[in-house]
This record gives C-alpha cells, structure tokens and sequence, in this order.
C-alpha cells in the first residue's frame, strides 16, 4: 500500500458477518431447507459452511438443508475461529449431543464461554469440559431463567437457539442487545420460533416441537460501514457507503461529527466527507456493549485518532489483548502511550510505511487505515486475518482510489490443522 490518496466513490455494505455465522448455525434447528440471502462473502462464513456440511448438512445456492445431522463437530474446522461456540445450542436442542473443541480465533483476550454452559446447564444440558474439547448430552431441554453476568453475545445467541425447540418458557437477563443478536431473533421466528424482547435487555421465548424452512436476508454489517467511514475520515474523500445500517452506527457517527467529520444520511447511504485540508479534532472513547461504542471498531478508531489535533483517550473495558495494533502504529510514528485498558493518542502524526504483521481481524483494518494515511509503502503480511472480516478489501478500496495490491505468494494459507502459512 502507498498512502497520501484521498479516497472517494460509492462502494456497497455487505452482509454482517458476525449475524451471518449464528444464522447458518440456526439452519439446523430444522430439517426443512431454509434460504438464507446476504450471507457474509468472507472466509469465516467459508468455514462455518465446511462445518455444516460435515454434520450432514447439505448447501445448494443460498439453501441449506440439514435433513440429518450429527453433534460431532469436526476439531481441526471449529479451533479456526471462535463463532464454532455458537454450534453448542443448536445441536444440542437438534440431536441431544454436541461435542465441539473449544474455539480458537483472534486472540484479543479473555472471551469466557461459562455463560453458555451454565446458561445451557439450567436448560437440563450435561456438560462436560476436557482441556480440548466440549461434550453436551440432553434428553429434553427445558426452559428457564437465564441471568447473564455480562451481556455476551455469542452466549445470548446459543442460549437464545437452545431455547427456541426447549419445553416451556425461558428468560434471558441481561441479554445482548447487538444488530446481530436481533437479526438472529427475526430469523427465528420467521422459521416458527417465538421470541420476543431482542434487542432489550430480556429476551423471552416460548419453546416450540418444531421449526419450519423459510428464508432470510441478513443485516448489512456496521462494522464494514464504520471501519470504512473511519478509513475515509483518516486519508481525507468523498465516500458513499451504500446500503450502510446508519441506525446501528449512533456512538461512531456522533465521535466522527465531533472530530470534523462531515456526515450526510439518506435512509441507507451514508455520506462522509473529510478534506485533508480540514483538521480531525481528538475526541476521547470508551467501549462498551450496545448500544455504546463497539469494541470491533476500537482499533480502527485508534488510527483514525493518530491524525486528530490534540490527545485521545480510548479506554477499552471488554477485551483486556485489544490494543494488538499499537506496537505497529507506533513504528509508523504515531505517538501512543498504553496505561492498562488505556491508550492515550497525541496527534496529528505524519506516519510512515513499514513492514506489519496483522495479528487480528480489526486490528489489520487498523493498519490498512493507517498505511491510507503513511508515506511512503506500507506491506502487510498475515492479510488472511482480514479476509476474515471484510470481503474484497483490496479491490473495495482501489475502487475508492487507494494504491493497494495483494500479493497472493504473501497472503497465506489455511492448513487443515487450523494454523496459517
């Protein structure tokens, strides 16, 4: 990557990843065939179809039809991300038995899973822990009350799967309120379930014998949109973000406005602009679960602050391995003292290319909008991480004008042990 261009054109939001790999789980819940459209172009949603398909799932198109399926999942497929957690509800409500190693993915810090098997254990799921792996058994689970310590999204999500085909009532407390976490819930229903209360704090759902096919558009994903709102607001443009979730981005677009960022809104098209000549202010940051400011576009936001004016705050209270991305912004340049959960950004700071190892799906969108911003060339290695997360990154930001270019000998390979090469 060569930076210094001003980026500008119309690019469109794809599908949300992080609804997209819930919703293909829920696929089977039922044995009818459920069309799922909008699915995430990116390799997670990949392997988490490599996944249904070795249950016994079959995938025509957008369809899938898990006419048959068994709870074993394949090891080395589920230790290469950590959405595999999300199997444990739906394949123990489905066949009764679930064994799954425990996820691997980004390592941003402590993600505890005890909530969903806790959570899963009031439903009257036996769940045994070995140091490589998870076994569940039920007969028959049954509803109950479910108060999670923290509003975790991933447990929300299988508790809330679990719970659709589970005899009689359940109440999640303290629910996650995240996009996806709703989208899920409106794909459920529209298969037969019945829940209500997604997106608040409790979530309620009526158990039912069984769930029908049906089909579903996923949500646009607002981490894409944010991440290349932030990308547009760094390097300076003109940017349409088609088909953006504006309503799903109020923290971020309120930051962007309060640091100089000029913002237009047309039901889905999201208008940045931000001239090099307009100076970026700081503006301090605290993460938080929805609807605060999400913790995915921390990093992001913490290369955008290395051209404000002044000193950022950015205090990340739900991942204590998330500032991945500081060491290689500061061997750009940038001026960034770390204080536990604390990063305080002092700029603007002219960066400079170098040589980056990606360690993370956001923490490489970081550095993709810090090289937009650097002199000189900037080479990113282990890309695959963004791969993850963002589809067609490269040709997305060419069409917007940026001087990027993969180099296919460096962008790696997964091995069926679930590392990289």
């Amino acid at each position: 990557m060569r930076g210094g261009r001003e980026l500008a054109g119309r690019i469109c939001i794809g599908g949300s990843k992080n609804a997209t790999l819930p919703i293909l789980a829920a696929c089977l819940l039922t044995s009818e065939p459920v069309t799922i459209r909008n699915a995430a172009e990116v390799t997670d949603t990949g392997v988490m179809l490599e996944i249904l398909a070795a249950l016994g799932a079959t995938v025509e198109g957008d369809t899938m039809t898990a006419a048959s399926v068994t709870g074993e999942v394949p090891g080395a497929l589920a230790r290469k991300m950590r959405a595999s957690i999300v199997l444990l509800g739906p394949l123990l409500a489905r066949t009764g038995f679930v064994r799954v190693a425990k996820p691997g993915g980004d390592d941003i810090g402590l993600r505890r899973y005890e909530q969903h098997i806790s959570g899963l254990k009031r439903m009257g799921a036996q769940i045994d822990e070995t140091d490589t792996e998870i076994v569940g058994r039920a007969k028959k689970l049954r509803g109950a009350r479910i108060v999670l310590d923290m509003p975790t999204v991933t447990g929300t999500e299988n508790i809330l799967m679990a719970a659709t085909l589970a005899e009689g009532r359940s109440e999640i407390l303290n629910a996650a309120r995240e996009p996806h976490v709703q989208d899920l819930a409106r794909m459920l229903n529209q298969l037969g379930a019945k829940i209500e209360g997604a997106g608040t704090q409790e979530i309620t759902v009526e158990g039912v014998p069984n769930l029908h096919g049906g089909e579903h558009t996923v949500i646009t994903d607002y981490l894409e949109a944010g991440t290349y709102a932030m990308a547009v607001a760094a390097a300076g443009g003109d940017v349409h973000l088609e088909c953006s979730p504006v309503a799903d981005l109020p923290m971020l677009l309120l930051k962007l406005e309060e640091a100089g960022v000029e913002i237009e809104i047309a039901g889905d098209d999201l208008h940045i602009v931000r001239h090099r000549g307009r100076r970026l202010r700081a503006v301090d940051l605290t993460t938080w679960v929805h609807p605060g400011f999400p913790t995915d576009l921390q990093p992001q936001y913490t290369a955008l602050m290395t051209q404000a004016t002044g000193t950022a705050t950015i205090a990340e209270f739900l991942f204590e391995n998330r500032f991945q991305h500081v060491p290689d912004l500061v061997k750009m340049g940038a001026v960034i003292t770390l204080r536990a959960r604390m990063a305080l950004v002092k700029g603007p700071t002219r960066l400079q290319g170098t040589e980056m190892s990606v360690p993370d799906i956001r923490s490489g969108a970081a550095l993709v909008i810090a090289a937009l911003c650097a002199d000189d060339e900037s080479v990113l290695t282990d890309a695959w991480h963004v791969d993850r997360g963002y589809p067609d990154l490269v040709a997305r930001l060419t069409e917007l004008g940026a001087d990027i270019k993969r180099d296919t000998l460096q962008s790696g390979s997964q091995t069926d042990s679930g590392t990289y090469e």
